[in-house]
């Protein structure tokens, strides 16, 4: 009875194991059957590259030349020379040659031999064009080295100009202030005549008939020789000008009215000046009077006399 049970169960074990297996088996077939369709799917679906030719390797090395030299081009382009216009019509060559070689789907061996000829003479052409931009560089920058060295000399050439204008000047403003003729001794006396004719001085206003007038020039030797003449201007009480009430006028729109000249031939040496204003018709009153001595309209001095 045990023996027959044992025999069972041993095959109830084994028709399980059967037939997990088989189902195991069939499981992994149809995994493996699924992966090779899609295999076979994906590599019909994917086309594969085909292989570099000559030709075209030798199209793509070309392009990316012309492509390098495009931007060489634009490099020489940016030192803004005057070549800059025969720069770019080269560098609208190496487009152009671009182009060209792009629109050429399957060049000939012969057609890569011309661009490439192309291509070298496009080179070619920029090295003389950039051989010629260094030259006009250090042109420049010679030039530019000259220009500034002749602007220092130049510089330093119109300081001292300056300079000596500076010094012309304040030695001809020297020489004409020391040429100018100086006053002194300046004097004002009255005078009145005896019957005899003699005169003599007084503080007397009724017997007063002139005025006498004096001063000295001062001796210089740079100052110009010859006849010089002076303006003498007398104000009374009311700031009237005696004498001749003359109006002489000068450069500048300068004027003065005086009474009356005073001359004297100037030689260098010290001199005595005088000058004479008579009472004429008008005596002189009471008060005092003043006189002023005048080079031209530079006034020199003063003085002042009071009759009683």
């Amino acid at each position: 009875m045990k023996k027959h049970y044992k025999n069972k169960w041993l095959k109830g074990a084994f028709a399980t194991l059967l037939v997990l297996g088989i189902g195991a088996s069939f499981f992994l077939f149809s995994k493996e059957l699924n992966e090779g369709e899609l295999q076979s799917k994906t590599e019909i679906n994917i086309p594969k590259e085909a292989p570099d030719t000559k030709e075209s390797l030798g199209k793509r090395n070309i392009l990316d030349s012309l492509n390098l030299l495009k931007l060489a081009y634009d490099v020489a382009l940016l030192e803004k020379t005057s070549l800059s216009e025969e720069l770019e019509f080269q560098k609208r060559n190496v487009e152009n040659l671009m182009e060209i070689i792009k629109a050429s789907k399957e060049p000939s061996l012969s057609e890569i031999d011309v661009y490439r000829r192309q291509l070298s003479e496009l080179k070619t052409t920029l090295d003389a064009k950039v051989l010629e931009i260094n030259q006009l560089k250090s042109q420049n920058k010679k030039l530019l080295t000259e220009i500034e060295t002749q602007n220092v000399v130049m510089y330093k050439q119109k300081t001292q100009n300056d300079t000596l204008v500076s010094k012309q000047k304040q030695l001809e403003s020297t020489i004409k202030a020391a040429a100018r003729l100086s006053l002194n001794n300046f004097k004002v006396v009255a005078l009145k005549e005896s019957s005899s004719g003699k005169e003599s001085e007084t503080k007397k206003a009724k017997h007063t008939k002139k005025l006498k007038v004096s001063f000295s020039v001062l001796a210089n030797a740079i100052a110009k020789t010859g006849k010089k003449i002076f303006y003498i201007q007398v104000l009374d009480q009311k700031n009237k000008v005696l004498g001749e009430d003359k109006l002489i006028e000068f450069d500048y729109d300068k004027a003065l009215v005086y009474s009356f000249i005073a001359a004297v031939d100037f030689q260098g040496k010290a001199a005595n000046v005088y000058g004479i204003l008579n009472a004429d018709e008008n005596p002189f009153q009471k008060g005092t009077y003043f006189v002023n001595f005048f080079d031209k309209q530079e006034i020199l001095g003063s003085t002042s006399i009071t009759l009683e």
